[in-house]
């Protein structure tokens, strides 16, 4: 997996926790086959919720931003079309 999200200016003003939870899923990514990679998200986000870590509309954006990055394009078309039903 490249690494160069984790110079993403928006990292500097995040808490510790959330970079840590952040760096945690990307790897993740690294052994997820790309066809689960939506499945991956989804637990992803369950696991914060659990862990009581939420994200701001910034940090969720450089989530995304990272998602996409590794989604198939028939899972990048389901989650582009997810992401406008919970706008």
């Amino acid at each position: 997996m490249n690494d160069s999200w984790k110079q993403d200016p928006r990292l500097k003003s995040m808490n510790p926790e959330k970079i840590k939870f952040l760096t945690d899923f990307a790897e993740q990514l690294n052994t997820t086959p790309k066809d689960q990679m939506l499945a991956r998200f989804i637990a992803f986000s369950a696991e914060a919720r659990r862990r009581n870590i939420s994200f701001s509309d910034q940090e969720t954006r450089l989530l995304t931003d990272i998602l996409i990055n590794y989604l198939t394009p028939a899972d990048r078309s389901r989650f582009d079309r997810l992401r406008s039903m919970t706008r």
